[in-house]
């Protein structure tokens, strides 16, 4: 040991020095500013109540300490002044009353479902393959890029294709894609309805978002007709708006459910494959066949305040972006045909960056709803010293684990996930569910998010109070957000796309 602090070893290549004693205080440094970063959070959260306890402790001594004269010369001055009495006394009932008939209604999510489909449409990656070989569409260079796609995906073994896709070869008619829709569509609204007892003539709002399927009559349609419900029903079919549409389909429920009193609104969200597969050699359109997969889910939404005890979570936010001005963003997810006149959705080198630049949009509005604000204040700090001083100060990046206790993004790829995790400075739990999701069922598109928060509920994890953040990506670009806030301890309902299977997850993904 020699006097620096250092431990000197010999040897034949010369002597070697290991800094024993600077990794302990470099590591106690890091705990430090850890929990000091803790206690600046909780001293500027809990301030105004630091600030009222001496505020009142004076008051209530000053009260005590007041003579009994005082008080009979008070209720003295009161009575005197008995007509201001009123005048107040009414002006303070009425702005309650317009309050309370003014104030937005709250949206209660009564339950919802993700459609399972039967293990006979799962396909291995070996069956993926051989089918895309026998298809005689692909060239070899096509084929081994589809092969590296797949390995590098993170999907597993067990996803879904339509039944189309497992003929020999494919048979994407209408027929099929009517076929696919219905059982999506149906299979999720079967087991909703089931669930939470709720007739189909009760539903007052339906939104149903599917981006490339829009057959005639609609989707929204089909399932009036099949669940016969009432004809003043107010119905809506989204179409083209990509994989954030079920927050979309969210949104504008909610703004129905502000107009229409003591109804119900059902959002049914999915994607159809069948008559989208793309049969060319372009490999940006080559990507979604080795990404998108069968699903979909169904969601009740509320605004019966009798339906706060039985519902799971209550809609705190909704925060929505659209980057279409640019023309890089409109572009960057293209339905298109390729030189051969076959068509499928291109997706741009750019879509990362420009999915990026709509995130730190998106999360600009909503991070003064959500943070707490000893976080606002550090990003507001940052910003004024950047912008007065010309500082090359990094810019803060709050952290969303205050806000938030699950996060559910949109399961488009790894690479997304990857992105988020990394900007948004997650830990490996926080997106969990996302990476178990794309690796059991695939990306699903608009109901990715809520195949995501069935994981947890199957996990036990969701507590009552906890807060949820949901955020998808889609075409136009788009990049939305909702946020959900636990009612309950909430279980995870019947049929649940876990329930057989999420005692092996989480399970370690090929990277």
């Amino acid at each position: 040991m020699n006097s620096d602090g250092t431990t000197t070893t010999g040897g034949g290549g010369g002597d070697v020095q290991i800094h024993q004693t600077r990794i302990l205080p470099d590591f106690l440094q890091s705990v430090n500013l850890k929990y000091v970063k803790l206690g600046y959070h909780y001293l500027i959260t809990h301030l105004l109540t630091l600030c009222l306890i001496p505020l009142m402790s004076i008051i209530i001594i000053q009260a005590s300490q007041m003579n009994p004269n005082d008080l009979h010369h008070l209720w003295l001055h009161l009575q005197y002044n008995l007509v201001s009495v009123i005048i107040c006394s009414a002006i303070l009932v009425f702005g309650s009353t317009v309050y309370i008939m003014t104030r937005p209604r709250s949206i209660y999510l009564v339950d919802y479902s993700c459609y399972k489909p039967p293990s006979n449409l799962s396909v291995k990656f070996t069956q993926f393959m051989e089918h895309s070989k026998l298809t005689g569409d692909f060239s070899d260079d096509s084929l081994d890029f589809q092969r590296k796609i797949l390995e590098r995906s993170g999907l597993g073994e067990e996803t879904y294709v339509p039944e189309a896709m497992h003929h020999i070869p494919p048979t994407p008619s209408m027929a099929a894609a009517r076929e696919e829709a219905e059982n999506v569509m149906f299979g999720a609204l079967d087991n909703l309805f089931a669930n939470t007892k709720i007739k189909p003539k009760d539903i007052g709002v339906l939104v149903v978002n599917c981006s490339l399927f829009n057959p005639t009559p609609s989707l929204s349609a089909m399932i009036v007709n099949k669940y016969k419900l009432r004809g003043n029903i107010r119905s809506f079919n989204l179409g083209g708006m990509g994989c954030s549409a079920g927050v979309i389909a969210i949104d504008l429920a909610k703004d129905m459910l502000q107009v229409h009193r003591n109804t119900y609104a059902v959002v049914v969200s999915t994607e159809n494959i069948t008559q989208n597969w793309y049969f060319g050699n372009k490999k940006s359109m080559l990507i979604p066949n080795c990404l998108f997969r069968v699903g979909g889910s169904a969601v009740l939404l509320s605004n019966k305040g009798s339906d706060k005890r039985r519902a799971k979570y209550k809609l705190v936010h909704v925060v929505r972006t659209h980057k279409g001005a640019d023309d890089k963003a409109f572009r960057c997810v293209y339905q298109e045909q390729d030189d051969d006149g076959k068509t499928g959705v291109s997706l741009s080198k750019d879509l990362m960056a420009i999915a990026g630049g709509a995130l730190k949009t998106n999360i600009t509005t909503l991070g003064p709803l959500v943070l707490p604000i000893s976080e606002q204040l550090l990003f507001f700090a940052t910003l004024v010293v950047k912008k007065l001083l010309n500082a090359k100060v990094k810019p803060y990046i709050p952290d969303f684990k205050l806000a938030f206790d699950h996060f559910c993004i949109h399961a488009g790829g790894r690479a997304v996930i990857d992105e988020l995790e990394k900007n948004l400075q997650l830990l490996p739990m926080h997106v969990e569910a996302s990476r178990m999701t794309l690796h059991r069922f695939g990306n699903t598109s608009s109901s990715s998010i809520w195949y995501e928060l069935a994981y947890t509920e199957a996990k036990g994890r969701m507590r009552k109070g906890n807060r949820v953040w949901q955020i998808a990506f889609g075409s136009g670009f788009k990049c939305n957000s909702a946020v959900w806030q636990a009612l309950r301890h909430v279980k995870p309902s019947l049929k649940s796309p876990w329930e057989d299977c999420i005692h092996r997850y989480p399970v370690q993904v090929v990277t």
